[in-house]
Formats: C-alpha cells, sequence, structure tokens
C-alpha cells in the first residue's frame, strides 16, 4: 500500500462527506438565517423559535436527500470494497 493510495482513499472518503452533508448544512444554515433575521426584525428572543425551524427542515431535507445521500454511500462503499485487494498488497 503506497502513501499515494492511502492519500487518495482519504480524498475520496473526504469528498464524499462533504457531498452528502452539504445539503443538509446548507439547509439547517439558510434557514437559521432566515429564522435569526425574523427575530431580529420582530425583536423576537425566544430560544426554541430558532432550534425548532432548524430541527423541522434538517429532518425534511433528511426524508428528501435520504435515498441519494444513502446512494453516495453506497457506492463509496463499493467502491472502497473492491479496492480491498490493494489494501493486502
Amino acid at each position: 500500500m503506497s502513501q499515494n493510495f492511502i492519500l487518495h482513499l482519504f480524498e475520496n472518503a473526504i469528498y464524499t462527506i462533504l457531498i452528502v452533508s452539504a445539503p443538509i448544512i446548507g439547509l439547517g444554515l439558510l434557514v437559521g438565517l432566515l429564522v435569526s433575521v425574523f427575530q431580529a426584525t420582530t425583536q423576537i428572543q425566544e430560544q426554541t423559535l430558532a432550534f425548532v425551524p432548524k430541527i423541522v427542515a434538517i429532518l425534511l431535507a433528511i426524508v428528501f436527500f435520504g435515498p441519494w445521500m444513502l446512494s453516495r454511500l453506497v457506492e463509496f462503499t463499493q467502491a472502497l470494497f473492491s479496492q480491498l485487494g490493494n489494501f493486502i498488497g
């Protein structure tokens, strides 16, 4: 197992993590920003108002993007298992 092979493996793993988590993180960030703007304009400083919409949005994002995320993770895992012979040699 060469150093380039390990670096390529870690590069693919980090890329897969970023691609899979990007829709959920982006949606959570967008909803958090909208809630913050709403709180700033109405001067409502309720703590639960910040968390409940984000939780609902993230759950909806998991339901909507879940099959795509799972397929990306399965593709990465299959590629990893197909290269299993390279780990030994």
